[in-house]
């Protein structure tokens, strides 16, 4: 008869497990970062305004997606990701991080493979 509490505590602490994953972005430097201060890309494959990231399978273990926090405004939106998962959009792109960027300010992944850039407004 105690399950039910305990899944319920269960439920409650991955739901605020994933937000804490949340991220939110920011300009800094004339490039957009997330709340670490960590680089955020877009990939030339994704099309702007389709919803979608080209970005998944093994590509998504080098480049996670930025996930949006609870609220987004213009002009940033959410997308749904192949595997579920929302992703945040800036003006319809799909935002990334890139696995080798190890510190703040770290930009290892701009102009990688000529499809990789960092995000400047």
């Amino acid at each position: 008869m105690k399950i039910a509490p305990r899944l319920s505590l269960l439920f409650a602490a991955a739901l605020l497990a994933g937000a804490a994953h949340a991220d939110s972005v920011m300009k800094k430097d004339g490039i957009l970062v997330n709340a670490a201060g960590m680089t955020v890309y877009t990939f030339d494959k994704d099309a702007a305004g389709s919803g979608t990231s080209a970005c998944n399978g093994p590509c998504s273990e080098n480049w996670p997606a930025v996930v949006p926090a609870a609220s987004v405004a213009a002009p940033y939106s959410a997308i749904t990701r192949e595997d579920g998962a929302k992703q945040l959009a800036y003006k319809g792109k799909p935002l990334y991080l890139f696995k080798k960027d190890v510190k703040p300010g770290d930009r290892n992944g701009d102009n990688f493979k000529d499809i990789w850039h960092v995000v400047k407004d």
